[in-house]
């Protein structure tokens, strides 16, 4: 998709490469299928060899799953995206694997507070160590960084309490110690209040339930790509 388009489009047409070829659905379907058939027994043994591109089994792939990651992708500026379960599995899925035991993390205290539970309880369950700041500002955070620092994390906007961190600046610290700066941009509305791939960020997260779909239907959370 041309990075030339404007947000308006990209949002609704973004990652939908080819329409259905069958109905010939403007709207994505929805593929509620957890398996796929294979042309041939070669067919079938390229996919899983990762010798060709294609559709498994929709835990691995599902290609209405994969029109939304590309959007989301495209509306953060980002080269892909994952989408998973929930909010826990997808700040998991960020963190853990650049975190292994002895570890630890910096972020603020200002969190959604099912993020500061799951950073405080399950990840001290791992032997990572999460490290909460008691300020907002850049200082606050590098004095927090040593040897074992693997990430910085932090929320764009912060939840519930509004708090908006120096973000560049933050950013700044980051690049400085080279770690990765992950971001929860779900108060940042999908890229349209704010892309923090472009200010530094090297992951972001978001929520679904908020703008990206806020009728209270969806829950579904997704994890960027570097950048």
């Amino acid at each position: 998709m041309s990075n030339n388009l404007k947000f308006e489009t990209l949002q609704l047409h973004a990652g939908q490469e080819e329409v259905e070829a069958t109905t010939r659905s403007r709207a994505v379907p929805i593929y509620q299928t957890t398996s796929y058939t294979f042309k041939d027994s070669e067919h079938g043994a390229n996919l899983f060899a990762l010798k060709e591109f294609g559709n498994i089994y929709t835990r691995i792939m599902n290609p209405t799953t994969d029109v939304f990651e590309k959007r989301v992708a495209a509306l953060e500026g980002g080269v892909a995206a994952l989408a998973v379960g929930s909010g826990q599995a997808a700040q998991f899925i960020a963190l853990n694997n650049i975190l292994t035991v002895g570890d630890n993390f910096v972020t603020t205290s200002n969190l959604y507070g099912g993020t500061y539970n799951q950073f405080k309880v399950a990840f001290k369950r791992l032997g990572i160590e999460v490290r909460f700041t008691e300020g907002e500002t850049a200082a606050d955070y590098e004095n927090l960084i040593d040897k074992n620092t693997k990430a910085i994390y932090l929320e764009t906007i912060g939840n519930p309490r509004f708090n908006i961190p120096d973000f560049e600046a933050i950013a700044d610290i980051a690049k400085k110690y080279d770690i990765p700066l992950v971001v929860d941009n779900t108060f940042g509305a999908a890229g349209y209040l704010f892309r923090p791939l472009e200010h530094g960020a090297h992951v972001v997260v978001q929520s679904a339930t908020k703008w990206i779909g806020g009728h209270g239907t969806s829950y579904r959370w997704c994890d960027r790509g570097w950048r």
